[in-house]
């Protein structure tokens, strides 16, 4: 892996690269090493205009919605080919503006391709049904595409996400337009030009990137936009939502989460320490299904927090191209926000087993692996959503209780259980408030399994069949026929 990439690239919008319309630039930095990586264009506002005439021209030309189904998925399964084929260029990318190691930006690559691949088997299956009304009536229901769909994309995996919510959009018949985060936007230049090669239809697929105060904030405001799609902190997730209700347009939000994973008196320890390694270690813990908390029975308590800072301290600290396991973060403010974090937590009474305060001697934003011990459930650090490599460890004695912590949040995306007891796993999955329950294996799913949040973590769900609800609403035809 060369570790070189193109010094400038461009946005795309009704199936060209274009520039900036201000003229202006992004400059992306590589975080590992503080050196300016590559320039891209700045989208604003005009832009964001632009791209959405084109997803609406593309809407109203019906190029989209009357593609014989089977030919909209030979479409996709050609986008899919065309990431695999700029693979190793996708992973360096990846690397270096978004600081991931070689092993988690290869598995991004091709889990977009597999989106492509899986929404395109389901575009031929978006069926309608049939409802009996009695003699002289017909009566049926279409799932139709919403039109233009928005989709904002974050930072920490931008061509994953990018390629979720644009597949399905694609699927259903939707045009995008995609606002990729100015911290990591070059790999979706990459899927812009894959979705060019495979042959989707100029309009269909827009991406763009800007600031979000400027690109993002005209996207989720536009008058033409019909539905959006967001993943953020809740603040930003808010502001998008109020101006989603002015318009009265459905959004799809997944706004980060605070997932705990409990740990019962009969859990097999090898689990939990590879469940924290990739649960809250793995890129830098900014992973919004991140198990930043570890709810451990008080019997097991000394024995695993040995065994997990055992393995946090042999974990290799560097560059992501490196392919070390503990990367940078993603910038400076990134970096002084999980460190204050630390430094709160500690001046609550909690210990920092192993790390807590950046590694002075380096030149990334890189943040230790952290661990935490002596958290009650009302710290600062146990209810707020830290995205670094931080993990926090609490006590519980009765199943109840470790209930009772696990969902004393106000987000509620992921959580996990560590048992070999299925009636024990099965009680405690029914009762922590969770979009996605891991047992035994945290992440322990796919692209196949409906993901998103309940209270504070959002709405809505992407992957699996689910997500392909969110995409369309349904029209019923009612049909009076005889004649009498």
């Amino acid at each position: 892996m060369t570790g070189e990439i193109k010094r400038y690239w461009q946005n795309y919008i009704a199936g060209e690269r274009i520039d900036g319309g201000d003229g202006g630039c992004i400059v992306v930095e590589n975080p590992a090493t503080l050196e300016p990586l590559a320039e891209i264009a700045e989208a604003t506002e005009t832009d964001i205009d632009a791209a959405v005439a084109a997803a609406r021209g593309c809407v109203e030309t019906r190029v989209l919605i009357d593609m014989k189904p089977a030919k909209r998925l030979q479409m996709m399964l050609r986008v899919a080919a065309e990431i695999r084929a700029v693979a190793e260029e996708m992973v360096t990318t990846l690397c270096l503006d978004s600081g991931k190691r070689i092993v988690d930006a290869r598995g991004e690559v091709e889990t977009a391709a597999r989106y492509f691949e899986y929404y395109g088997g389901l575009a031929d299956k978006i069926e309608g049904r049939s409802i009996p009304l009695g003699g002289g009536y017909v009566n049926y229901t279409l799932a139709t595409p919403y039109g233009v769909s928005g989709q904002i994309v974050p930072w920490n995996f931008p061509l994953g996400i990018a390629a979720r919510s644009l597949s399905v959009a694609l699927a259903t018949g939707n045009a995008s337009v995609v606002k990729s985060p100015e911290l990591a936007p070059l790999a979706n230049c990459l899927l812009a030009e894959a979705c060019e090669r495979a042959g989707v239809p100029a309009g269909a697929a827009n991406i763009l990137c800007g600031y979000g105060t400027r690109a993002g904030a005209a996207l989720a405001e536009h008058p033409d936009v019909n539905q959006l799609v967001f993943t953020g902190s809740i603040k930003t997730g808010q502001s998008i939502m109020l101006a989603a209700a002015e318009r009265v347009v459905p959004t799809v939000m997944e706004l980060g989460g605070k997932g705990a994973g409990v740990v019962y008196p009969d859990a097999v320890i090898e689990r939990v320490i590879a469940s924290a390694r990739n649960g809250i270690f793995r890129h830098g813990g900014q992973v919004c299904s991140a198990m930043s908390r570890l709810l451990v029975h008080e019997s097991r308590h000394d024995e695993i927090v040995n065994g997990i800072v055992e393995m946090a301290q042999k974990l290799p600290i560097g560059p992501g191209i490196d392919d070390s396991d503990i990367t940078p973060l993603m910038s400076a403010n990134q970096l002084d926000r999980v460190e204050n974090y630390c430094l709160g937590a500690v001046q609550q009474g909690a210990e920092a087993v192993i790390g807590g305060r950046r590694l002075d001697d380096a030149v990334g934003h890189f943040m230790p692996p952290t661990i935490f011990t002596g958290i009650k459930p009302d710290m600062t650090i146990a209810q707020e959503e830290v995205f670094g490599p931080v993990l926090s460890v609490l006590r519980f004695r009765e199943p109840e209780e470790a209930m009772s912590i696990a969902n004393g949040t106000e987000y509620g995306l992921t959580a996990g259980v560590f048992t070999t007891d299925l009636d024990r796993a099965l009680w405690s999955a029914e009762r922590l408030h969770a979009g996605q329950i891991f047992i035994n294996e945290w992440h322990a799913g796919g692209i196949e399994t409906p993901f998103g949040g309940m209270k504070k973590s959002g709405f809505g769900r992407e992957k699996g069949q689910e997500a392909l609800l969110n995409y369309v609403q349904t029209k019923n035809v009612a049909i009076r026929i005889g004649l009498e």
